[in-house]
């Protein structure tokens, strides 16, 4: 070793399933999916600023029912990828697997941030 410090720029890429979605508004209509969609958007937000609340102050003892929350919503909306890395960070902490949790939670945060950018079309799936 060289003692060069590589500095690593992770990619991550967001998966949706648009089936959820669509099934949602397929069978509410629009107006009324639009508004579920909007609250289950809001909702995966709050949740996820309620985890990095949780992560500031150092509270592990509710995060694994808050993670399993944010599984939850995250797969009724098709976001998989946040889905799955939520599932992985629950695991994580289950197992006591500080260092590896830290690893998937910086990507979690990630995952969370392209989600939530708005531009993974979650609105307007009008079948």
């Amino acid at each position: 070793m060289s003692g060069t410090v590589l500095a690593l720029r992770p990619k991550d890429r967001v998966r949706q399933d648009s089936e959820p979605i669509a099934q949602i508004y397929r069978t509410m209509g629009t107006h009324a999916a639009e508004q579920v969609v909007t609250r289950a958007l809001a909702e995966l937000g709050l949740t996820v600023a309620g985890l990095a609340q949780l992560m500031a102050e150092q509270d592990l003892d509710d995060l694994p029912r808050r993670l399993r929350r944010l599984q939850r919503i995250s797969e009724q909306l098709g976001v998989t990828s946040l889905a799955t890395v939520a599932a992985d960070a629950r695991l994580c902490l289950e197992q006591g697997e500080a260092v590896a949790f830290s690893a998937v939670w910086a990507r979690l945060l990630r995952v969370a941030e392209l989600s939530l950018s708005g531009d993974l079309g979650l609105h307007d799936k009008t079948p």
